[in-house]
């Protein structure tokens, strides 16, 4: 099972605006200072998982990680597909940078399951309300 890496996509209001950035199909670079030291493991199938105004809403795989520069000016630049993911909506609680996150721990992608037109608010009321 891959592991995954989770963060918050601060400043983004909803899953569309990812949506939007993506429309372009090129990869897409996330910097960050640290580079992941389970990164082959990262880079064996998982994805960034983004956490939209406290909820988990989105995924997009991860094709490469690479630490630029060395000591203080070094940084690592995640490469993910454009491609952007919806999953069941999963509440999270504020954190710092990034986070690894187990396949267990995942939420599902949303064309696995039937939420049918279901609009996104109501099917996360739902799920915290645990009737879904």
């Amino acid at each position: 099972m891959p592991l995954h890496m989770i963060k918050l996509c601060v400043g983004v209001s909803d899953v569309e605006w990812l949506e939007n950035r993506a429309a372009s199909g090129k990869p897409l670079i996330v910097h960050t200072r640290m580079t992941p030291k389970r990164a082959t493991e990262i880079e064996d199938g998982g994805s960034l998982y983004w956490v939209v105004k406290g909820t988990i809403v989105c995924r997009q795989p991860i094709l490469d990680i690479a630490t630029l520069g060395e000591g203080k000016a070094s940084r690592c630049e995640i490469m993910l597909e454009p491609r952007v993911i919806r999953t069941a909506p999963l509440a999270r609680r504020p954190f710092q940078g990034w986070r690894y996150f187990e396949g267990k721990d995942a939420p599902a992608d949303l064309d696995t399951l039937d939420a049918g037109e279901a609009p996104e608010a109501l099917v996360r009321q739902l799920r915290e309300l645990g009737a879904w």
